[in-house]
């Protein structure tokens, strides 16, 4: 048996990247998951982990309520949210209009925000989960481009980051008396398709050989490899699991040693 057996999982942006990888080691700690993605490849990885789809927008309130409920719908709780999903833009500052701005603060913060009010509103009713004194736990994926002094190339994106990390501290002072912690884990320059596509479009920007701006990002880092996406789900399972159960208002680095300290 796992550290998460029976726990209920709700994963966003589970369909690649650091949410599959997360889907996959937390199935593996035994716990049961809803995966959900506006993209239809979450159907894959719940099959392969024996997990729940649903495919939606976490920027509709719509789709939010629908998310949330289901887990209350299969098992009648949710342990953990996983408020995972993100997207990026890479832009000279100077050049983000106002739609780009609104599409990456309305995915990765605005939609962050809601869904885990949405989630919050529902754990403060529940039950402690069985052999904790917690009624839940909430982890959400922040960066260490919330606080490395932001990157003008991406701008709307550094300052919805930051906005992660502030949302999750307001979060684990206001539900702490509920009984309900929130943290989040700030992931490096890790090796998904999200990286692949800031690559090419720095290189475009700076005229740069493709993979040049990767190869830059990724040189210096003290450990001496690029991150992979499970190097962060083995820590989204210690955030999802009991031993991090007096942990609450944290934003934990896992980056390799590019930024030490916050």
């Amino acid at each position: 048996m796992g550290s998460l057996t029976g726990r209920v999982v709700l994963i966003t942006g589970a369909a690649r990247g650091i949410g599959a990888a997360c889907a996959r080691r937390l199935a593996g700690e035994g716990a049961r998951l809803v995966l959900a993605d506006v993209d239809v490849g979450v159907e894959k990885i719940a099959a392969e982990v024996d997990g729940v789809a649903v495919v939606a927008d976490v920027t509709r309130a719509a789709d939010i309520e629908r998310m949330v409920e289901e887990p209350y719908r299969r098992w009648g709780r949710l342990d953990v949210l996983f408020n995972n999903a993100g997207v990026i833009r890479v832009q000279p500052m100077l050049e983000v209009t106002e739609a780009e701005w609104d599409r990456v603060l309305g995915v990765n913060l605005r939609a962050v925000f809601f869904l885990l009010q949405a989630a919050a509103r529902r754990m403060v009713k529940q039950d402690v989960i069985p052999g904790s004194e917690l009624r839940g736990k909430l982890v959400q994926t922040a960066s260490i481009a919330s606080y490395r002094g932001g990157n003008p190339l991406m701008t709307p994106y550094s300052a919805s980051k930051a906005g992660v990390v502030s949302i999750t501290r307001s979060a684990a002072q206001e539900l702490a008396r509920h009984h309900i912690t929130s943290n989040c884990v700030c992931p490096g320059a890790v090796d998904t398709a999200m990286w692949e596509q800031i690559d090419v479009e720095i290189n475009a920007l700076r005229g740069w050989a493709p993979r040049e701006a990767w190869n830059r990002r990724t040189k210096d880092i003290p450990l001496g490899r690029r991150e992979t996406a499970d190097d962060v789900a083995g820590v989204v399972a210690f955030l999802a699991g009991p031993d991090s159960d007096y942990m609450t208002g944290q934003a934990v680095n896992v980056d390799g040693g590019i930024i030490m300290g916050n």
